[in-house]
């Protein structure tokens, strides 16, 4: 006669390396101060936008989604730090050490990472987009700048922004992920991601004008607008633009995760 045997109540499940990676996430107080700086810096130069604009003033050809959101491009740069510091921060920390023991399999700890950060990222940066515009509209519902959720192409813009914002840091979690390194990591994004198209768009070629407008940052403020951006992509091939680099990004972590030593 044969006993069943009772399943073990640490067996490693998706479910809880996903729970685990989420109480991680929340102990750090990096999570904290990036998040909440983020938000502050949106909401500060929205408000500030809005409260100092004048209509027929020199912003008025300027998509009133991207003006009130203006902050998110230095918004951004805290989101690209707490991506780099969920994957290059544990390994300067060692704490990678006691995650890749525990989920000897290695690759579940990286996905489990980036689905928590997107989730957290996603939702926050969605909630600080919207409160942003309902906020600046406070000052801008006189002028020639006002709008509301209602309006064609103004929520998809929100929410194409706070999609942005966050598949522009998973490309940094990735960088992280890779290079294993804080430093290392924030400067490959700062240099390959920041800079690189402002060098090469100097170039007086008209091939790489049309691959400029599917790099990330390019790609990234396409979605923010509610209105087409002249010599711009379309919103479908900048979203796939994104994400493709977000997923060459961790498919690199995730090669080198799974060749490399701890």
């Amino acid at each position: 006669m044969t006993t069943a045997t009772a399943p073990s109540p640490y067996r490693v499940t998706p479910r809880r390396v996903v729970r685990s990676e989420w109480h991680k996430l929340w102990s750090l107080r990096s999570t904290w101060v990036t998040l909440l700086s983020a938000g502050a810096v949106i909401l500060g130069v929205g408000l500030l936008m809005g409260a100092t604009y004048t209509s027929g003033g020199g912003d008025a050809d300027i998509d009133t989604v991207v003006l009130v959101l203006f902050g998110t491009q230095l918004g951004q740069m805290c989101l690209a730090v707490l991506g780099i510091l969920v994957t290059a921060g544990e390994y300067s920390s060692g704490m990678i050490r006691a995650s890749l023991t525990v989920v000897p399999h290695r690759l579940p700890v990286l996905w489990a990472k980036a689905a928590v950060f997107t989730v957290v990222a996603y939702s926050s940066m969605f909630a600080t987009a919207l409160i942003t515009f309902l906020a600046a509209q406070l000052f801008l519902h006189d002028t020639d700048k006002a709008a509301a959720l209602t309006d064609p192409g103004v929520l998809g813009a929100i929410a194409g922004s706070a999609a942005a914002v966050t598949l522009l840091s998973l490309i940094a979690l990735g960088l992280g992920a890779t290079l294993r390194s804080v430093p290392g990591s924030t400067g490959a994004y700062i240099g390959g991601v920041l800079i690189l198209p402002e060098v090469l768009g100097m170039l007086p070629y008209d091939a790489v004008d049309s691959a400029l407008k599917y790099f990330p940052t390019q790609a990234a403020g396409v979605l923010g607008s509610a209105t087409p951006l002249p010599d711009a992509a379309t919103a479908g091939p900048a979203l796939l633009a994104l994400c493709l680099w977000a997923g060459a990004a961790l498919g690199a972590g995730a090669v080198l995760l799974r060749r490399r030593d701890a």
